[in-house]
């Protein structure tokens, strides 16, 4: 299993306590490959980006139009996190259901 997140991240904080045995990977410093970006994009969308952050309210109407696969590319802050690869299966945030699935309730 793999965590993709902030190490800053509270919620990625809360994530990595509760499930000791996966995989951290913190998108600021070791980025993802474009294979999972594309994956986790085919999943879920504009869903995985977070536009209520400080980067997207930093950026200008110019760039909040660059696709969104562009976006997270560039700025990997966007993302909505933890995203967690488990095998085939993919999950987003650290939602009741998220846990309840992982068997970290």
């Amino acid at each position: 299993m793999i965590l993709y997140g902030l190490k800053a991240c509270d919620t990625c904080r809360k994530a990595r306590k509760a499930l000791p045995g996966a995989d951290f990977v913190d998108v600021r410093e070791d980025g993802m490959t474009d294979d999972v970006r594309r994956a986790a994009l085919d999943r879920f969308g504009t869903e995985l980006l977070n536009t209520r952050s400080t980067t997207w309210r930093g950026l200008s109407d110019a760039e909040r139009a660059a696709p969104p696969e562009e976006l997270l590319a560039a700025h990997p802050a966007l993302m909505k996190r933890p995203l967690i690869v488990a095998g085939d299966d993919m999950y987003l945030g650290w939602t009741p259901q998220v846990r309840q699935a992982l068997g970290a309730d």
